[in-house]
């Protein structure tokens, strides 16, 4: 069981192929992003008026895994600017220690106030993160335990969990930056 834990580790937290040129990269992402927020809304019918109030909100798709005391992700993802309408296409990547087993595909939507938070976010993007939960996932069927936070004063973050089977307790350092290849 550990090794086969090993070997989907690996091929989930290394970030995927290149798609064949920017704008295909580019969609992809606006795709993840509509399909995101369709289905937040869906399930929290007041993150649709909360979104549309913020001063800006991103988008991610990320993959974690937690092998015994280590874990690692890797994502990509869309900020928003809600004044100018200015997308920032971004990725992220994570890494940690704690106890804990298993692999996590999640989407996760951050909620910015703040102009100040929005702008610290994109041009510094530092989380240093604890992070406890359980989930067990496949499709539609399964479950999971975690909801939206307050991470920080003005930034919301709401995690949905598409597919996995996980139960951790870690503390993570996550860094989010820009993509110079698609900006």
């Amino acid at each position: 069981m550990l090794r086969y834990m090993l070997i989907l580790s690996f091929l989930f937290v290394l970030p995927s192929p290149a798609f064949a040129d920017k704008a295909e990269d580019r969609a992809k992402s606006q795709v993840m992003r509509q399909k995101v927020l369709a289905r937040l809304y869906k399930e929290e019918p007041g993150a649709r008026e909360e979104i549309a109030k913020a001063a800006g909100f991103a988008v991610f798709s990320n993959v974690g895994v937690n092998v015994i005391l280590f874990s690692g992700g890797y994502g990509y993802g869309i900020a928003h600017d809600n004044a100018t309408g200015k997308d920032t296409y971004m990725e992220m990547a994570s890494a940690g220690v704690g106890i804990g087993l298993g692999v996590k595909d999640f989407r996760a939507v951050f909620v910015f106030r703040d102009k100040d938070a929005y702008n610290q976010f994109v041009d510094k993007g530092w989380d240093f993160s604890g992070q406890a939960d359980a989930a067990a996932k496949a499709g539609h069927k399964g479950g999971e335990l975690s909801e939206a936070i307050d991470v920080m004063p003005d930034v919301k973050v709401y995690q949905l969990t598409e597919n996995g089977l996980a139960l951790q307790a870690t503390l993570q350092g996550t860094k989010y930056w820009q993509d110079d290849e698609l900006n």
